[in-house]
């Protein structure tokens, strides 16, 4: 059997890099984002990858501190499903609420339960969910 190369990459693609200061903007968007959405703390230290208390009460009074790509991913995934959720609802507050509130897309359960499971392709099934949403207007 004869195995195939691996075409050699000379250049990456042009996806958008999140620096460290965007990380870190980022990341206080989200602690906010999370007080919007009257999120536990535990609620959000499992949004966040299982962080650990200690970063996640660090994070809080807004010391951040050096952030990895997987959790600026999730952060950007959540603040998609924000930003879709901004869309879908014209008051704010129904957004913030949206997220809690039992849903029967969802078998009765609530976004966040499903983002509750911890994994990120939790959240990116909901923010494609949302963003089929948006696509039915």
């Amino acid at each position: 059997m004869r195995r195939a190369s691996v075409p050699s990459v000379s250049k990456q693609p042009d996806f958008p890099v999140i620096t460290d200061e965007e990380a870190a903007a980022l990341a206080r968007t989200t602690v906010n984002l999370f007080h919007a959405w009257v999120l536990t703390d535990g609620e959000a230290r499992v949004l966040l990858g299982d962080m650990d208390e200690h970063t996640w009460e660090r994070w809080k009074t807004g010391d951040i501190g050096p952030i990895d790509r997987d959790l600026r991913a999730r952060m950007a995934i959540l603040m998609g499903i924000h930003k879709a959720l901004r869309y879908l609802f014209t008051e704010p507050g129904r957004g913030y609420t949206w997220v809690c509130k039992p849903n029967a897309a969802f078998g009765g359960h609530s976004a966040l339960d499903i983002m509750m499971r911890g994994e990120a392709t939790d959240l990116i099934n909901l923010r494609n969910y949302l963003d089929r949403e948006l696509l039915s207007f």
